[in-house]
């Protein structure tokens, strides 16, 4: 049997060292020599890496100019931001973790906009027997078994945070609750349900569209939980126009065509 906590320690620290070296360049200088000028960082929900990683592409075909992506838990993402890190352009994945930057002067207010909305959806392997799962205390306990739900951390990653609201709505945390695998991020829960290491996940629509290993079993409704919003600002930091032009581009026709295939609200 899988010690899950043990995997969520493993997993982040494989995907901590995956990220490094496209992170040390941005506490000191923009790789390749770049100048500033030519080069914008970015700290984004993980939900977002493939819809963010196609825009910034897009973005460097027609400006020229590189972003450095940072991608984590959104909250964390804040933290990071308040201890230092060289972030110019925070997208997070909730309100909250927004606001926590907001409330310590981190952000620039008047930048700040809500740029996506998203759905939030249970997931199963590919593989699974199971098609559909309908979000009732007995459908719920047999489709979990004795089995895990991978999501995040109820209390710090907004999906998770979405998950417990919708599971308190519905009546269904107290079926749910001691099967929990809570990891740091949305694409970390995605993983285990595509690995088959957990035979459900609650994640969003973007991310189980971004995974073929996976397959959506029920969709929570939208009154179940507050909206799912992805706030965008400049932070403290952004000092050159760059960043601006860059949170421009991500309003036009260009980025939200690449937002909504991959399956995102444009909110803007």
């Amino acid at each position: 049997m899988i010690d899950f906590r043990s995997f969520v320690v493993a997993f982040s620290i494989a995907l901590i060292a995956t990220r490094a070296g496209a992170e040390a360049p941005a506490a000191s200088a923009p790789a390749g020599g770049q100048s500033a000028d030519h080069s914008i960082t970015l700290f984004a929900a993980a939900s977002l890496k493939n819809a963010l990683d196609a825009a910034a592409a897009a973005y460097k075909q027609k400006s020229g100019v590189d972003a450095t992506i940072s991608y984590a838990g959104s909250m964390a993402l804040a933290k990071q931001i308040e201890s230092g890190a060289p972030a110019e352009i925070f997208l997070s994945a909730d309100v909250p973790s927004m606001a926590y930057l907001a409330d310590r002067n981190l952000i620039q207010p008047k930048t700040r906009f809500d740029l996506l909305g998203n759905t939030l959806v249970l997931i199963a392997p590919r593989t699974s027997k199971l098609e559909k799962v309908a979000l009732t205390k007995d459908a719920l306990a047999a489709a979990i078994g004795s089995g895990k739900i991978a999501t995040g951390d109820v209390a710090s990653v907004p999906v998770g945070k979405y998950a417990k609201a919708a599971l308190d709505k519905l009546g269904l945390w107290d079926v749910a609750e001691p099967h929990f695998a809570f990891t740091d991020n949305v694409r970390s829960a995605l993983m285990f349900v595509a690995r088959e290491e957990a035979p459900l996940g609650i994640v969003y629509l973007t991310d189980a569209k971004s995974e073929p290993k996976v397959k959506i079993v029920a969709t929570f409704p939208a009154s179940s939980h507050p909206p799912i919003v992805y706030p965008v600002a400049l932070t403290a930091n952004a000092k050159s126009d760059g960043p601006t032009k860059f949170l421009n581009f991500l309003k036009g026709p260009e980025a939200k065509a690449i937002f909504r295939e991959q399956g995102f609200v444009t909110l803007r």
